[in-house]
């Protein structure tokens, strides 16, 4: 079964479809459908049946069915959220959908109901702080952690409990982790084999690697390493973070030194080394791995290009492969991957 990405083109009102090739990483256009009122971030349901569309201009949220053989896209609902949706997420049983609203500190949870739509009201909205940026739940779904990166408000990751059954979150005890001072955790993403959370620090230019205590549900940072070369002051901030399904590697985005800084993690108890870094687009802003983690495609908000490069099995090094032109404003990648 074939491969999508989809790349979501937040000034100019629209999401492009790319084919991808499992063996060389070459794109290959598909198409583009139209979506009104800025599509920003973007989610699939743990099937890949249906992408969730967060539409900033339009205050709302979309379901869009999607045709695995074609990559093709069909509009199933729509529901206002009365706020600019930035990051989207389903839990991992696909049964509810969380929207954060980074300049409210607010959090919706939607229940998904029948084709995948949206129900109202939403089941939860939870006021937090200003910076709020993404969630996710743990692989056992009975957790979650909201990272809020640094600025005017706290620099901090919340941690919930989190009941599938209604969708509702509860403050865990400690409620929260406080991260390196000025870190400003912005994503993260969990080890596929280990206990272990990777956040990427937007202002501390930096991951922090988290051991996760999956009795209790919490979270204790056990290291810190830059993304950036030793001496580099200039303002650069991290914007996106993957790990590949096997483990070994970690990838992260800097804008502003527009590079991707790469990392091997250890197979026994996850702590990062950095094997180096290469350039890539401007503005850096999303990137994201192929379901075999052989590739790696970075979108450049500002040079309007998708870069690709192979990613070397056995080092975990970045090769540059070829660029695509995607518009003048590709915001969000995802990647489908073939459902078992």
């Amino acid at each position: 079964m074939k491969c999508y990405l989809y790349v979501s083109l937040f000034r100019e009102d629209k999401i492009l479809i790319f084919a991808t090739d499992s063996q060389t990483g070459k794109l290959q256009a598909q198409g583009e459908i139209k979506v009104s009122g800025s599509p920003a971030n973007t989610a699939f349901d743990p099937g890949q049946q249906y992408i969730y569309v967060g539409r900033k201009g339009d205050r709302s949220i979309s379901t869009y069915r999607r045709n695995s053989e074609t990559g093709a896209m069909t509009l199933a609902g729509t529901v206002p959220v009365g706020l600019e949706p930035d990051y989207l997420a389903t839990d991992r049983k696909g049964r509810f959908l969380f929207s954060t609203y980074i300049g409210e500190g607010r959090l919706a949870v939607h229940q998904i109901g029948g084709g995948g739509i949206l129900q109202t009201p939403a089941v939860e909205w939870l006021t937090t702080y200003r910076g709020i940026h993404s969630i996710q739940t743990d692989p056992s779904n009975r957790f979650a952690f909201i990272p809020h990166i640094a600025g005017s408000d706290p620099n901090l990751i919340l941690q919930f409990k989190f009941n599938e059954a209604n969708g509702h979150l509860t403050p865990n005890t400690p409620d929260r982790v406080i991260p390196e001072k000025d870190a400003g955790p912005r994503l993260f993403c969990f080890h596929p084999n280990l206990d272990m959370l990777y956040f990427c620090n937007q202002e501390g230019s930096s991951v922090t690697a988290y051991k996760l205590d999956t009795t209790a549900g919490t979270l204790s940072a056990i290291q810190s390493i830059s993304t950036l070369p030793d001496g580099y002051r200039e303002k650069s901030k991290c914007a996106d973070i993957q790990i590949s399904p096997s483990g070994n590697f970690l990838y992260v985005n800097n804008r502003g030194h527009n590079s991707i800084a790469c990392f091997s993690a250890d197979v026994k108890n996850g702590r990062l080394t950095l094997i180096g870094r290469v350039p890539t687009e401007a503005e850096a802003r999303s990137l994201c791995l192929d379901p075999e983690g052989n590739f790696l495609y970075v979108a450049g908000l500002a040079s309007g290009l998708i870069a690709s490069y192979r990613i070397n099995q056995d080092t975990g090094e970045l090769t540059g492969l070829k660029t695509y032109a995607a518009g003048n404003s590709p915001w969000h990648l995802v990647i489908s991957r073939p459902v078992k």
